[in-house]
C-alpha cells in the first residue's frame, strides 16, 4: 500500500458526513424540546369548572411547541438547501405545529 492510500484511509469521517450528523442531531434535539412541550400541552387535565389555569397552560405549552418547530423548520430549510439531509424532514415539524395549532385551538374551556 503507497503512502498517500495509508493516509486516506487513516484520514478519518469525511467532513460532509460529519456536517450532516451533526444536522440531524441538533434537529432531533429540536424536535424533542418541541415534542415535549406538546406533550405537556396534551396531558393537561382540568380538575373542574373552577380551574380557569388549564386553558392558559395548555395554550402557553402549545405556543413553546410551535415556537420550538418554528426554529426546527428554519434549520430544516437551510439544511436541505444545502444538500446535506432529504425533503422528509419537513415531515416531522409539519405533523407536531399541526397538533400544537390543533391543541390551541382545541384547550378546554374553563
Amino acid at each position: 500500500m503507497t503512502e498517500q492510500g495509508l493516509k486516506e484511509r487513516t484520514q478519518g469521517l469525511p467532513i460532509k458526513a460529519v456536517v450532516t450528523g451533526l444536522s440531524a442531531t441538533v434537529l432531533l434535539v429540536l424536535h424533542a424540546i418541541g415534542g415535549f412541550f406538546l406533550l405537556n400541552a396534551l396531558l393537561v387535565e382540568s380538575e373542574g369548572p373552577w380551574d380557569s389555569t388549564v386553558t392558559d397552560t395548555a395554550r402557553m405549552m402549545a405556543v413553546f411547541a410551535l415556537l420550538t418547530e418554528l426554529l426546527a423548520v428554519a434549520v430544516t430549510w437551510a439544511v436541505v438547501a444545502l444538500l446535506r439531509l432529504r425533503r422528509w424532514w419537513f415531515a416531522i415539524p409539519v405533523v407536531l405545529i399541526l397538533t400544537a395549532t390543533a391543541r390551541m385551538v382545541f384547550a378546554p374551556v374553563a
